[in-house]
Formats: structure tokens, C-alpha cells, sequence
């Protein structure tokens, strides 16, 4: 199996005229907003994030292990990569064991998520620290059709991660801090629709 992640995400500044279309649409709300408290690992000398890797280790309800690699054939229609999860357990002690193997932990971030399922399309509202948005995972058709069934433009999708966008809104606004936290966002006022040019249309905001 490929376990292929394939997705867009869309900016939407309010998500009640998206939570109106997806309960007309007859979608279904899977899980309330909640919390996700994420780490991400790397090695000292960043070989994961050189070679478009990620490890992450995230807790919500659950504690799950992710690692992501791109895949062998990338469509630039979508963000693709191949996307292996577990869960677990124990939240610290894997947290440890990752240290332990020589994994450093390189960053911290979180989001509040809200998430629907339509057909075969996963629906997510993310609310990030730094603006809120649409996550539309599934089979590039069902993407495409729930494109079209909530009238969002094609033209604004966007294939960034949080983690890049994060990175580029760094260097534009000077921020000292590398967490993608709430807490470090409490004094903080970015406003996204500045920027969002820099990441729509398949743009990946970097430089």
C-alpha cells in the first residue's frame, strides 16, 4: 500500500459559511474543535528536513507517530507525500526513546481542529496561530469535487505545510521564536491575508 496523504488547504478567515455548506452537503462532524500538541524531530544535522522529511510525534485524543517522505510521482495539483502513522501509547516514553535514538527535538507546534468527513474527502477547519483554514484530504477526485461543492477557487489552493508557511511568515514579520505556539502568538497580530498570495496557486512561499 502507498500510503499516499494527498491534500490542499484553503485560507478562510470564517468557517461558519464552510460549516453551512458541509452540514447541507449532508457531511459529517467526526470530532469537535480540539487541541494538537505536535513535535517535530530532526537529526544534528538536519537530514530530515533536507530531504523533504518529517517525524513528528502528535497528541490529541491520541498519541501518533508520523513519518512522511515525498512520494515516487508528485502531482502538482496537490501537497503529496507518503505518509506512514502509528499510534501509541505513551506519549513521554516515545518521546524518549526518539531522543534516545539520537532524534533531537527541533520544534514544537500546535493547532485547534474541527474535522468532517464527506464521502471519501477528510474535512478539516484548522485554526492556526496565525489564521484559520480548510484542509481537504482524500483521492485527488473527491478533492476536486469538494472544490466545486463548497465554491472555493482552484486558483487558491495552497500546498504549503503550516510548518513552511510558518517559516516564511518568520522571515517577513522577524520573529525571534521557532515554536509555533499560542502562546507565542498572544502579543502577536499577523494578519495573513497579507501574505496569502505568497502561498496560493500552488506557490510554496519560499524564496
Amino acid at each position: 500500500m502507498d500510503h499516499l496523504e494527498i491534500e490542499l488547504k484553503f485560507f478562510v478567515p470564517d468557517f461558519e459559511p464552510i460549516r453551512r455548506r458541509l452540514q447541507a452537503s449532508g457531511a459529517v462532524c467526526l470530532s469537535p474543535e480540539g487541541l494538537e500538541f505536535n513535535i517535530r524531530y530532526e537529526t544534528p544535522d538536519d537530514t530530515l528536513i533536507k530531504a523533504r522529511r518529517l517525524l513528528r510525534l502528535r497528541k490529541d485524543r491520541d498519541t501518533t507517530l508520523t513519518f512522511k517522505v515525498p512520494p515516487a510521482e508528485e502531482d502538482n495539483r496537490f501537497k503529496t507525500y507518503r505518509e506512514l502513522e502509528v499510534k501509541v501509547d505513551d506519549f513521554d516514553t516515545l518521546d524518549q526513546i526518539l531522543q534516545a535514538l539520537g532524534f533531537q527535538r527541533r520544534q514544537v507546534y500546535e493547532k485547534r481542529r474541527e474535522t468532517w468527513r464527506m464521502e471519501k474527502a477528510l474535512l478539516c477547519l484548522d485554526t492556526m496561530p496565525f489564521g484559520r483554514f480548510l484542509e481537504i484530504e482524500g483521492p485527488p477526485e473527491a478533492i476536486t469535487a469538494m472544490v466545486r461543492q463548497l465554491g472555493l477557487s482552484w486558483e487558491r489552493r495552497m500546498l504549503s505545510n503550516y510548518l513552511g508557511m510558518f517559516q516564511r511568515l518568520r522571515e517577513e514579520e522577524k520573529l525571534s521564536f521557532t515554536d509555533l505556539t499560542f502562546d507565542n502568538f498572544k502579543r502577536i497580530d499577523i494578519d495573513f491575508e497579507r501574505y496569502r498570495h505568497l502561498f496560493e496557486g500552488g506557490n510554496t512561499g519560499m524564496t
